[in-house]
């Protein structure tokens, strides 16, 4: 450490931030995704060219941004989402933190639209590395459109390290899929190099968004959960004994509506389906989980993708019994056994086989003998 203490310019430090906010284009869809989703968006249309290396434009009918307000959008640690520090505490947004757009305009081009149903015209403003280059009134729908085009453009080093087109376009549509299925209220629309990729219906039923991205196959074998006490509430879809993977893609757990990674959950939704699925397999499953926001804390990573529960072992026996009770009470009879019970099936039908394929011989033999008799017996009455 050296002697003396130098205060960073405020570009610095929008660059600095986000090397942690934003590590690729994925995480600029992210962002903007979740803040269209947070405006009140029912309908959203992600476009990204070349993997969202070369362009990202997000498009949302929510509820826009006062003219006087838009430049404040990309000041650090602004937000509309939060006024004190106990609103961390009874939040049910995906965005709080107020770094996104700050983050995102200090290392590329941006250009945003935006208009509230409260002006006659709307807003537009155009940045470069942070700084304001153009800002007009502009007609145009309510809603926010945002581009942002040359990622990393004044960051060449950061610039190299994104992967090719092809494993940037998977990330930004693994990404999309997920924010689909946690918002099925909202009709979301990706388009990739003009190809159209997803488009959800926007009907509030989960089952349908999950039809729109994984298939019938899939729809085909999920069982609808929907459990309330006063403590939680879970709802969703989990999949029946006849689709599991070898990884965990699939499992798709959501914490009042923000997609999250916790071992928690995975590990109790997991022992919920020993004996049920096979060893080193993984079920399938949809599900948001509704708790007091005052219970979790969902501030402890910049990607707002990791949860820390207050009572971590209670949450875990509450996920695993509804699920397993769930899987033990379905009315699948016939169709939904245990991986166990299907093994012995399996072996008794296989058994069945092989004596109707030694009876079917033995029968065969006998009329066969039987003709070569009446034949026989024709030819000396002859």
């Amino acid at each position: 450490m050296g002697k003396y203490i130098n205060i960073l310019d405020d570009l610095t430090i929008n660059k600095i931030s986000a090397g942690e906010v934003v590590e690729r284009p994925s995480s600029v869809v992210k962002e903007l995704l979740e803040n269209a989703i947070d405006s009140g968006a029912t309908q959203i249309v992600v476009d990204i060219v070349d993997g969202g290396k070369k362009s990202i434009k997000i498009s949302d009918n929510g509820c826009g941004i006062l003219s006087s307000e838009v430049e404040k959008c990309f000041l650090r640690h602004a937000t509309s989402k939060i006024q004190k520090i106990d609103d961390l505490y009874n939040l049910y947004s995906l965005g709080f933190r107020g770094e996104a757009l700050a983050s995102i305009a200090a290392v590329s081009n941006l250009e945003m639209t935006t208009k509230s149903e409260d002006e006659v015209v709307g807003t537009k403003i155009v940045l470069s590395g942070s700084k304001i280059v153009k800002k007009e009134p502009i007609g145009c729908k309510n809603g926010t459109t945002i581009i942002v085009k040359d990622l990393f453009f004044n960051t060449p080093v950061r610039a190299k390290f994104l992967k090719s087109t092809h494993a940037e376009t998977i990330n930004i549509s693994d990404l999309v899929n997920k924010l689909a299925i946690g918002n099925p209220a909202v009709r979301l629309k990706y388009i990739n190099n003009s190809k159209l990729m997803l488009n959800t219906p926007g009907d509030d039923k989960l089952i349908n968004v999950i039809r729109s991205i994984y298939g019938k196959d899939i729809t085909e074998n999920l069982i609808e959960l929907n459990y309330e006490d006063d403590k939680i509430k879970i709802y969703g879809y989990i999949g029946n004994n006849n689709i599991y993977r070898s990884n965990k893609n699939l499992q798709h757990i959501y914490i009042n509506n923000r997609y999250v990674k916790s071992k928690v959950i995975l590990d109790a939704i997991n022992e919920s389906y020993k004996g049920i699925i096979p060893i080193n397999k993984f079920a399938v499953c949809f599900l948001n989980i509704e708790l007091n926001p005052n219970e979790i804390d969902v501030n402890i990573h910049p990607t707002k993708l990791e949860v820390k529960f207050q009572n971590e072992k209670d949450i875990y026996i509450a996920i695993r019994d509804i699920v397993k009770n769930k899987l033990l009470n379905i009315s699948l009879i016939g169709k939904y056994k245990s991986y166990s019970e299907n093994t012995v099936e399996a072996n008794k039908q296989d058994e069945n086989k092989s004596v109707n394929v030694k009876n079917n011989v033995n029968e065969g033999y006998t009329e066969k003998k039987s003709n070569l008799l009446d034949v026989r017996e024709k030819k000396e009455e002859y």
